[in-house]
């Protein structure tokens, strides 16, 4: 049995010892490929809410709240479509941590971090980096590697049916969306802090800007998709930065001065 303490070491999914409240209790974390693997470190209140809902069924969530940043942007959700969320994300979870056939490794970095950034699929496994400032956005980061892997091993159609052929920017959409779903449940139901990169996410989704989103904060990528919707939106790309600003106080990704 290899352990490891060093909080540098990998965060795979695979290692978790997600024996209800005993997990809960010793706050370690590792997740099961070839038990019994275990690799430690703190989870975040997200990822122990959900992991205490994986006991054979999943229990009724709270009555979700609104959320409001810094600038008074608001976003109401009903409790029907955060109780469907809840569900799926139960089953992603479940996914990533018990299936025994790929890895889903995350390492903690010490600067904001978008979902796709620095983000390597190599055969049956997928690398990933999260905010050790933010724990409670790793999940939502896991998912976005596992749609991501199992797209890549012909496997999507279990998860995320509606996009199960889809490619390129059809499919980079279709996956953020689902992020943008986790994270608003995070945000509506179980009460974690805001995170920029997500809060970002959520709020261009909902505000109708997601397409807009995904092109700013990704300028060397989908090109041909890129060229299709600034023809058929003309002026939407100048609308949406005037958006972000407004909302955020800040350029979106992709316009920001470089550090």
């Amino acid at each position: 049995m290899v352990n490891t303490n060093s909080p540098s070491a990998d965060r795979s999914v695979k290692g978790f010892d997600l024996s209800g409240l005993a997990y809960m209790t010793d706050q370690s974390m590792g997740p099961r490929r070839r038990p019994p693997r275990r690799l430690a470190s703190a989870p975040g209140a997200l990822l122990l809410l959900l992991t205490a809902a994986c006991g054979g069924h999943t229990p009724q969530i709270p009555n979700p709240r609104p959320i409001v940043n810094f600038n008074g942007a608001r976003i109401r959700v009903d409790k029907a479509r955060m109780d469907s969320i809840n569900q799926w994300v139960n089953r992603e979870q479940d996914n990533i941590t018990n299936d025994p056939t790929f890895m889903v490794e995350t390492n903690m970095s010490v600067d904001e971090v978008y979902p796709w950034e620095g983000m390597q699929i190599s055969h049956d496994t997928v690398r990933l980096q999260f905010d050790a400032e933010a724990p409670d956005s790793r999940l939502a980061v896991e998912i976005y590697g596992h749609l991501h892997l199992m797209a890549k091993m012909g496997r999507l159609a279990e998860f995320l049916p509606e996009a199960a052929t889809a490619t390129g920017f059809d499919l980079e959409k279709a996956i953020l969306a689902r992020v943008a779903d986790t994270w608003l449940l995070a945000r509506t139901v179980y009460d974690v802090a805001p995170y920029a990169p997500l809060d970002e996410l959520i709020y261009a989704r909902d505000a109708g800007y997601l397409d807009a989103f995904i092109f700013t904060a990704r300028p060397d990528q989908f090109a041909e998709a890129r060229a299709e919707w600034a023809r058929a939106n003309p002026g939407r790309a100048e609308e949406y930065r005037t958006w972000f600003l407004k909302t955020f106080n800040r350029e979106p990704p992709g316009l920001r001065t470089k550090k």
